[in-house]
């Protein structure tokens, strides 16, 4: 378990989404507003990271002066930049690989309009060995591994613990964004696994 110093508040940049970043989850993302574009070369000069935290239906990204971004989710993910390129449309294209879960305890708006979160790192638990009944869901994440658009992101699928197995899982398959983000809420890996699987039973019945 992290001790204290690890559970330090700290500043972290924000990048609101309609998805989720999961630890060890990789997505592409397309880079077109200024303020994103400042952030993405900043971190990349920094070598940094920045949060991704999710924002649910009907809340906006641009917000008045002082008005508290109450639409942003409390727990988002450490987001670093993987790879980059320019897009054919001419966007810049970053593809980032989720670090450490945060929650965030207070928000504000820089003059540029970027989110600037004062971030609490939430401890990770030691993750456990697969379970007996996970089995098809490993094969599952094999099989999405041979899809071009996975291999293009060069996430980590060759994984045999219960909580990597839930975040590449989560990470790839089209779940309610509601759901993926009470997965990435979980703390215990066994218990984000075994709320995965409710969450796949669910969806088959």
């Amino acid at each position: 378990m992290a001790n204290a110093a690890a559970l330090k508040g700290t500043e972290l940049p924000l990048f609101p989404l309609r998805t989720v970043l999961f630890p060890g989850g990789r997505m592409g993302l397309r880079i077109f507003e200024r303020r994103y574009l400042d952030l993405v070369r900043d971190t990349l000069r920094a070598q940094g990271s920045f949060g991704i935290v999710w924002m649910p239906e009907g809340g906006k990204e641009v917000m008045s002066p002082g008005e508290k971004p109450a639409s942003l989710a409390l727990i988002g993910t450490e987001a670093r930049i993987a790879d980059w390129d320019q897009l054919p449309d001419g966007l810049l294209g970053v593809v980032v690989e989720g670090g450490r879960r945060f929650r965030i305890n207070d928000a504000k708006q820089a003059p540029s309009g970027l989110y600037i979160g004062d971030v609490e790192w939430l401890p990770e638990l030691e993750d456990r060995q697969l379970p007996p009944r996970s089995e098809e869901l490993h094969d599952l994440l094999k099989q999405l591994g041979e899809h071009p658009h996975v291999q293009r992101l060069g996430m980590e699928i060759d994984v045999d613990e219960a909580g990597a197995l839930a975040n590449r899982l989560a990470q790839l398959l089209p779940l309610p964004e509601e759901q993926s983000y009470q997965l990435l809420s979980i703390d215990e890996p066994l218990l984000r696994l075994d709320a995965l699987h409710d969450v796949l039973d669910g969806l088959a019945s």
